[in-house]
């Protein structure tokens, strides 16, 4: 099917104004401040019970991680918690950006959600955000009872860039032998730097995130390394995927990143892992956190929020 209309005008819209990053701006400095400089968009936020930030201990030899936490509105007793990492290339975005979406995943799942500013690329480039993510994890694991939560009931949760950490995480508690986690929300994550789908031909050009961007993004985070094996930077290179939590992954029809995901998927169930997957047709790299805007945001967000409810026992 092609772009749905309301999609389409989005794309357009976003098109417009986002900066040609991986061709025209090669600087992320300069994209940051491009970015910046758009007017910002009016929003009323959703309403939750209590938003707070505070500093985490990072990894051994690393700066605190400041996190952004969000009790969800109407929600009481020991509450589980979702470690969200926002999306935007390893680069660009921040909690703000996230910020909505944070907001409505609390009250959607009625979980804490403790969201991560990681350290960005090129400045700080694998394995600092990875690393960053998992010492936070951990902390919430350590200390979750005096956010009042449960500390066996935590999820990982990321869209593009965002769902590799997650991936990443799941990964890295399994290989380190902890945290537990019960489960993985991964939004149209980004995978693998090789690159080579049928989708990234397919949607290279047109759909807002380009193939041009996601290759800058990679560079960005790896470097020259970008053929690397290394499954904490590339999940989608894991040779061993057995003992994850379980998995809801969404992807979009018009998004160059919708086939890694998707096999991703299927290579989880292959391992043994409970793992669902769900692509929406018509729509394209971003629509997830636009539940405003698309009925099909608001489909996949509610679908989502009560993969990760069944999980968490909510």
């Amino acid at each position: 099917m092609p772009l749905k209309p309301e999609a389409r005008a989005i794309v357009t819209a976003a098109d417009a104004s986002f900066p040609k990053l991986g061709t025209e701006v090669l600087d992320a400095a300069e994209a940051r401040r491009i970015l910046a400089a758009r007017p910002a968009v009016a929003v009323d936020p959703v309403p939750v019970r209590k938003v707070e930030e505070r500093l985490v201990p990072g990894p051994e030899g690393a700066p605190p991680v400041r996190v952004r936490i969000y009790h969800p509105a109407g929600a009481t007793g020991e509450l589980p918690a979702v470690i969200f990492c926002h999306g935007g290339g390893f680069t660009i975005c921040s909690l703000d950006s996230h910020d909505q979406l944070c907001r409505a995943m609390a009250n959607g799942v009625g979980a804490i959600v403790v969201s991560v500013d990681y350290r960005q690329a090129p400045e700080h480039r694998f394995p600092a955000a990875a690393e960053d993510a998992y010492a936070v994890l951990c902390w919430v694991a350590e200390l979750k009872a005096s956010l009042g939560g449960d500390p066996a009931r935590i999820a990982v949760a990321g869209d593009s860039s965002g769902g590799n950490l997650a991936a990443a995480v799941t990964l890295m508690a399994r290989d380190r032998n902890g945290p537990a986690l019960a489960c993985q929300l991964l939004i149209y994550p980004m995978l693998d730097p090789a690159r080579d789908t049928a989708s990234y031909h397919e949607n290279a050009h047109g759909y807002f995130v380009t193939a041009d961007h996601l290759r800058w993004y990679w560079e960005q985070y790896l470097g020259s390394d970008t053929g690397t094996d290394n499954p904490y930077a590339a999940p989608a290179r894991a040779t061993d995927l057995s003992g994850l939590p379980p998995a809801h992954i969404v992807t979009a029809e018009y998004d160059p990143l919708r086939d890694e995901g998707e096999a991703y998927g299927d290579r989880l169930r292959a391992a043994g892992v409970d793992t669902e997957v769900l692509r929406y047709d018509g729509e394209f790299h971003g629509f997830f956190s636009m539940a405003d805007q698309l009925p099909d945001a608001r489909e996949a967000a509610s679908k989502a929020y009560s993969a990760l409810r069944a999980a968490l026992g909510r």
